[in-house]
């Protein structure tokens, strides 16, 4: 499997679950532009992995799963350039992850804030320990929720648990969490990995096509990919019939 590209954003494949690892401790697993790139890169490398069935994304350390988008990386800034190129490629990042065919779980082994929480909203099932707290205080700094705070957040977690969050600045637990279903568990601390990793062997057994076809009907429920999603299935329906083989065997025959 292709590395990252970026030794801050760590992949790794056990057999037939791929780990990604934000690994800038220091930095609470801020994201700067090179981690933002590398990400997409990681998320691309996962999907075009035959044997991968479903992966899993966390962050090293404690304290902070991720932190959200480096302040230092984007503050100075130009209005164009925060918007057509930080914001841009934060959602291609993102959006790798959001539409990988395979599974995503989230480890929140700590903090999830800002762009930290929209990066857990990209994955499919969300393990949080129970010392973690969620929210998104992007407004409180004079920004936006820029990295689909207010879109996919919103399709995942509901509307409500989104204005709370980032109109009135709640910051929830891990317990408020799980009730408010920004979470699907809730375990001790330094119980996240182990969990994730019975989570996923439960996923992996499963008949990996139809897992694959229903996470992307889920996907399209939800807006996130339609028309792919509608195309690649349609696709795979059309490449199994009789008529396509019919129709390359008259194409070789001419």
């Amino acid at each position: 499997m292709a590395e990252s590209g970026d030794s801050r954003i760590r992949l790794s494949v056990d057999g037939a679950i791929a780990t990604i690892t934000l690994a800038r401790p220091d930095k609470l697993n801020a994201l700067d532009y090179g981690m933002v790139q590398a990400l997409e890169r990681a998320a691309l490398a996962i999907a075009a992995e035959a044997g991968v069935r479903v992966a899993i994304i966390t962050g090293e350390g404690g304290k902070s799963f991720c932190a959200g988008g480096d302040i230092e990386a984007w503050a100075a800034l130009s209005p164009a350039d925060f918007g057509l190129a930080w914001v841009r490629h934060g959602h291609r990042a993102f959006d790798a992850l959001a539409r990988l065919r395979q599974p995503l779980i989230a480890v929140l082994n700590g903090h999830a804030l800002g762009g930290g929480l929209e990066l857990a909203a990209t994955a499919d099932l969300r393990i949080a320990e129970e010392h973690v707290k969620l929210g998104a205080p992007e407004t409180g700094l004079g920004i936006i929720p820029g990295w689909s705070g207010t879109q996919r957040a919103v399709r995942r977690f509901g509307p409500q648990t989104v204005r709370r969050m980032a109109l009135l600045g709640e910051v929830f637990t891990a317990a408020e969490g799980l009730a408010l279903g920004l979470v699907d568990a809730v375990v001790p601390q330094g119980q996240g990995m182990p969990a994730a990793i019975a989570m996923a062997e439960r996923v992996a057994r499963r008949g990996p096509l139809a897992t694959q076809a229903t996470k992307m009907l889920i996907n399209a429920a939800e807006g996130e990919e339609t028309e792919r999603a509608l195309e690649a299935l349609a696709g795979s329906v059309a490449a199994a019939s009789a008529e396509l083989q019919e129709g390359l065997a008259a194409f070789r025959g001419k």
